[in-house]
């Protein structure tokens, strides 16, 4: 239990563009242990989302080594890689991603479409388990385009806790919200945390950040400090507007 969840050694990524070579990340060395809830922060362009998707195995890095679980990433074949992000891992994107036209229930159901071993053995218990674990079990038949901006990140977050994944990253997941929306957000990240689930916040927002219990900011691709959080910002009560 004493090995990271995450380590980074020298991990870098660039993009070379008909022969323009832009580099994003310059040898980043990173520990992330399992339960932590730790925040990657930065402005703009600092490459805090290059970094996620790296560690969320959606980009590759172009030299350095990115251990997961004790196992280098070079060495899971592509079928491993869509069973950890599938099983693994869950994603919060900004813009919700979700299916406009379809229910509540279906969006969250997405991911287990793709549980071909039948790993989530009762489905619709844990769809309706998430869904509930997120306070909208009363809109479950809804539309997800008859939903406000932060019922659908609400939504967006049971879907990413229906596979039961030990690691969630959330990308900016208050951005697109008003400061009500935000805290309801923030205060379901910090008891899924509470809960044991590793949480991996990308933020530009250093109030945002604070909901965390470790800062890792980054600027112009490396790590310009690395600190546990001494007055971190609680979202209690939260709940009380999740009705």
């Amino acid at each position: 239990m004493d090995q990271p969840l995450i380590k980074t050694i020298h991990l870098c990524k660039e993009y070379d563009n008909d022969g323009v070579v832009t580099k994003v990340l310059h040898n980043i060395d990173l520990e992330i242990k399992r339960g932590e809830f730790a925040a990657i922060m930065g402005p703009s362009g600092s490459g805090k989302s290059t970094l996620m998707q790296i560690l969320g195995f959606l980009e590759r890095p172009t030299c350095g080594q990115y251990f997961f679980d004790g196992k280098e990433g070079g060495q899971f074949t592509d079928d491993e890689l869509a069973a950890i992000r599938n099983e693994k891992i869950g994603f919060i994107f900004q813009s919700f991603n979700l299916l406009p036209k379809t229910s509540v229930f279906d969006n969250v159901r997405l991911p287990l479409l793709y549980d071909e071993k039948h790993r989530i053995k009762n489905q619709h218990e844990a769809i309706i388990a998430a869904i509930k674990a997120v306070g909208l079990y009363h809109r479950m038949d809804n539309l997800s385009n008859q939903l406000s901006g932060g019922e659908k990140q609400r939504v967006a977050i049971a879907r990413a806790l229906v596979t039961e994944p030990e690691l969630i990253f959330a990308d900016e997941p208050t951005g697109n919200l008003d400061s009500k929306s935000g805290k309801i957000i923030m205060e379901i990240l910090q008891d899924l945390n509470e809960k044991g689930k590793t949480i991996i916040l990308v933020t530009h927002e250093k109030y945002t950040a604070e909901h965390a219990r470790r800062i890792i900011k980054i600027m112009d691709g490396t790590v310009e400090n690395d600190y546990l959080v001494k007055e971190r910002l609680f979202a209690k009560n939260a709940n009380d507007l999740i009705k």
